[in-house]
């Protein structure tokens, strides 16, 4: 499980760059991989918690982010949904927004509004459910060097489009 999500991680996002930011962290094995083995909502809140609280008191150096799998419970993109924002939440709660931003991957990913077979929702698709913890000093710091952050979404759609769906669905043949 793990494996798969390093080679995701290195193929698809470090390899397309979608995004552009992810391959120092790759590069310096500074990237924390953590498979949560509950589905109950106690077990999910605790691995949570436990999780954030690991990046947090982590040198930012040995642990720059966090990679959060969920492989049992929310296969379901709804009930992903639900959680991730139920997660937020607890960020919110905790008053920990400024130190830590969610971002979230899941293997049906579909951005609201657009259609179903767009080649865009393979920007976040993953084979595993997964919510990234990033830390907002280090998201804030990068995006500070780059003139146009929206523009980076844009540049993923149009590197999926040039690739084609056939090429796209090879590489992520878990979000067919």
């Amino acid at each position: 499980m793990i494996k798969t999500t390093q080679q995701w991680l290195e193929q698809v996002v470090v390899g397309l760059n979608l995004c552009p930011f992810s391959h120092s962290v790759v590069a310096q094995n500074q990237v924390h991989y953590a498979v949560c083995d509950g589905s109950s909502d106690a077990q999910l809140k605790k691995f949570y918690v436990m999780q954030l609280e690991a990046l947090l008191d982590a040198d930012e150096h040995a642990i720059a982010t966090s990679l959060l799998i969920f492989p049992l419970g929310l296969e379901v993109f709804d009930d992903y949904l639900d959680v991730l924002d139920w997660f937020q939440q607890l960020l919110e709660q905790a008053d920990l927004t400024g130190h830590v931003q969610l971002a979230s991957f899941h293997p049906q990913y579909q951005f609201e509004g657009v259609e179903f077979d767009d080649l865009s929702h393979f920007t976040n698709r993953a084979p595993y459910p997964i919510i990234h913890l990033l830390r907002q000093a280090q998201m804030t710091k990068v995006l500070a060097q780059v003139a146009d952050p929206q523009k980076i979404y844009q540049d993923n759609i149009e590197t999926l489009n040039k690739l084609g769906r056939q090429k796209v669905e090879l590489l992520c043949p878990w979000g067919k």
